[in-house]
């Protein structure tokens, strides 16, 4: 089964659109365009928390292997290019890594 590889990282309000965009337009197609082998897709997600904005990315790997790969020996250390620092508030240092026991697609 895949692997998802989890991080999270927080903004302030009137930072969440750029860095919703800064995702979209750059980080995004540039890990597509590393052409990792075993990469399948990374699914973003945003929540209103209190005073902040909680973005989640969860990516799909074929397995550990290819998170290794793309990441490196220390693989559950987290990438955030210097762009997204500038808009972050703050992230997880460190992603988790899970083994997808069960999928089911209703319909």
């Amino acid at each position: 089964m895949a692997i998802k590889r989890i991080w999270r990282g927080w903004t302030n309000p009137e930072n969440a659109d750029a860095y919703q965009n800064l995702l979209h337009n750059e980080v995004f197609p540039g890990i597509e365009a590393k052409n990792i082998p075993g990469y399948q897709s990374i699914e973003l997600f945003r929540r209103d928390v209190g005073d902040e904005v909680e973005f989640v990315t969860i990516m799909t790997f074929d397995s550990l292997q290819n998170v290794i790969d793309f990441q490196g020996e220390n693989y559950e250390h987290c990438y955030v290019p210097d762009a997204a620092k500038m808009v972050l508030k703050h992230w997880d240092e460190l992603s988790a890594h899970y083994d997808t026991i069960e999928f089911r697609k209703y319909r």
